[in-house]
């Protein structure tokens, strides 16, 4: 015999879900730009460079995106 939960018990642990990736997604750019900050001091990458890249794997995944939601045939 299963047990069915409530709605509001899904409600509540789908918030805890939700409220758990906000900290790790804050941590993970937290870290991110740390680590930004640590390459352009000492002279790894110039900020200029991670802005053309971040905007070239951007375009490249846009377009990946949308050719795989409008496939050819």
């Amino acid at each position: 015999m299963s047990k069915k939960s409530s709605p509001a018990w899904d409600f509540i642990q789908l918030a805890g879900t939700v409220a758990d990736l906000k900290r790790d997604h804050y941590r993970t750019l937290l870290t991110v730009s740390v680590l930004v900050d640590l390459l352009v001091d000492r002279g790894i990458v110039t900020r200029e460079e991670l802005e053309q890249r971040t905007a070239s794997l951007d375009e490249e995944l846009e377009l990946l995106i949308d050719a795989s939601l409008r496939p050819m045939g």
